[in-house]
């Protein structure tokens, strides 16, 4: 630490000698005096331009860098708020209605004995069923109304009406698999595999939510219609509770979560963001139509 000090001094008895004109008597007098205040001030100084040389070596870096480092860092839109909340309702509720309901069906099973047990009973697993089947109802009508009521809702359901490209991207997905082509499909904003996915969850909540409600107020319905419409809603809630159960847990969560180009986990569904590396891989031709809309805008 002296060494340093006395480096210090030197240094700035040298100033002041050379570019201030004094004495070297005088200008070591002066670096004396002025030494206390030049060490605390001078390990200040260091590591301010220790950071201001960091970000010029950072700025470097990044005009150095190939394009392709700079995918991971921009991101585009994928699902905006109102959209992650009516995801992350839904799945709330579904999850609960698929622990709550299959233990139902399946009733003669051991483990189906235990869950219900482990619920409180029957008549708690019921009310806990339908109060999920409430936030399911909630999210359906919302949805709904997004559709209809706003401009975003009307484009997103727009762009999810299956087209003829759709089965065209279907075989050529195929051909890919089989090595029959060297060239995977090209996808807009939501593939045949999303669509898909949409529309299963949008026709098995009309199923479920119709029959669920015939079976939830069966005697309203009872004073209206005949048995045999409750005993149809029973098998139908039954059996789409089921299918809808299989697509969730072999089709969804593969397609979204575990397929290799997301393990473990997407998390789109929680920042509603795709990275421009992401949307290149998965959806081309919506990052094409992006970045053309995006050159169209600075020209003008």
């Amino acid at each position: 630490m002296d060494r340093n000090l006395d480096d210090l001094k030197r240094a700035a008895a040298a100033e002041l000698e050379h570019r201030q004109g004094l004495s070297a008597e005088d200008a070591g007098k002066a670096a004396e005096e002025m030494l206390p205040a030049l060490s605390r001030r001078f390990g200040t100084w260091v590591r301010r331009e220790h950071q201001i040389l960091q970000r010029a070596r950072r700025k470097v870096r990044q005009a150095a860098a190939p394009a392709s480092d700079l995918l991971d860092t921009v991101f585009y839109e994928r699902m905006n708020l109102a959209l992650r909340l009516m995801h992350g309702i839904m799945a709330v509720s579904v999850l609960v209605l698929i622990f709550t309901g299959l233990p139902l069906k399946f009733k003669e099973l051991e483990l189906s004995k235990a869950v219900i047990h482990m619920m409180g009973g029957i008549d708690v697993s019921k009310v806990i069923h339908r109060v999920a089947a409430a936030g399911l109802i909630f999210v359906g009508l919302w949805h709904l109304a997004w559709i209809i009521v706003t401009r975003n809702g009307r484009q997103t359901f727009g762009m999810l009406i299956p087209k003829l490209q759709d089965g065209k991207d279907a075989v050529q997905q195929i051909k890919y698999f089989l090595h029959r082509t060297p060239e995977k499909p090209k996808y807009d904003k939501y593939s045949y595999v999303e669509k898909f996915d949409y529309w299963a969850v949008y026709w098995g909540m009309v199923i479920m939510i119709g029959s669920g409600l015939v079976l939830w107020f069966k005697d309203l319905v009872l004073q209206y219609m005949p048995l045999w419409i409750t005993d149809i809603a029973k098998e139908m809630h039954s059996d789409e509770a089921l299918l809808a159960t299989l697509a969730i847990v072999i089709w969804h969560f593969y397609n979204v979560h575990f397929n290799p180009h997301s393990f473990p986990m997407n998390k789109v569904f929680l920042t509603g963001k795709l990275s421009a590396r992401q949307m290149i891989e998965e959806h081309p031709l919506e990052y094409e139509r992006i970045q053309a809309e995006q050159a169209a805008r600075n020209k003008k």
